[in-house]
């Protein structure tokens, strides 16, 4: 499932998002590639070490994590430390597919990941180029958000960032281990709970209603891995 998530991120975030990146130490991104990635990653990234991670996931996954779209589409059970990428101009990511197990092998299993979804927060988007291309069943996607809003998506999607053409591209990027690892499955139950929440809201004391929340709950507890 594919989903935009709009106004992760206010006004306000965003402009001490901005300034904080303003004085950030970047690396080169390929430092944190797969063997895949690697060789069609051209970007730069906040230094690991850097101590503006704190402050800055306070604002972004904070505000992610609490979102009552990304918790509905995501069902998230383990949630990366996101990456913080700028893609100056001339600057891309060619097409690629995320790695599927993730996380420091060194910290034990407890720490290792595998990669359901990810998803991308724009930070900017005052630049040219620098879309999003997403290959889909349905044809490329190409997607370029208002500062501020998210994309989800399968992280076993084919994907790529085009050349940045005009200004720089500022995002944070994280990845989810869901509590249902079926794609389709987990897109059912975001459009099943979109209904269910529409009953709730319309007719919250019909038999309909109870039902549809049944099957909702039980479907849930079925194909949960925990």
């Amino acid at each position: 499932m594919l989903l935009i998530i709009k106004n992760v991120l206010k006004q306000n975030q965003l402009k001490v998002i901005s300034t904080l990146l303003k004085q950030a130490d970047f690396v080169d991104g390929k430092l944190s590639a797969g063997k895949e990635a690697v060789k069609v990653k051209n970007n730069v990234e906040l230094a690991q070490q850097s101590p503006l991670h704190d402050q800055l996931n306070q604002m972004v996954m904070t505000s992610l994590l609490q979102h009552p779209e990304y918790q509905a589409s995501v069902f998230p059970l383990k949630v990366a430390t996101p990456f913080y990428a700028r893609y100056a101009k001339g600057m891309e990511y060619g097409f690629h597919v995320d790695d599927p197990v993730m996380g420091a092998a060194s910290g034990g299993m407890q720490n290792r990941y595998r990669s359901d979804i990810s998803t991308t927060v724009f930070l900017n988007d005052d630049y040219d180029g620098g879309e999003l291309i997403i290959k889909t069943a349905f044809g490329e996607q190409s997607i370029k958000l208002s500062a501020g809003d998210a994309v989800v998506y399968p992280s076993s999607s084919l994907h790529k960032v085009t050349e940045v053409t005009k200004g720089e591209r500022l995002v944070a990027v994280t990845w989810a281990q869901s509590m249902i690892k079926d794609n389709s499955q987990r897109e059912l139950l975001y459009e099943l709970g979109q209904a269910r929440e529409t009953l709730l809201e319309k007719s919250p004391n019909s038999d309909e209603t109870s039902k549809v929340s049944n099957v909702y709950a039980n479907l849930v507890r079925r194909w949960s891995e925990l």
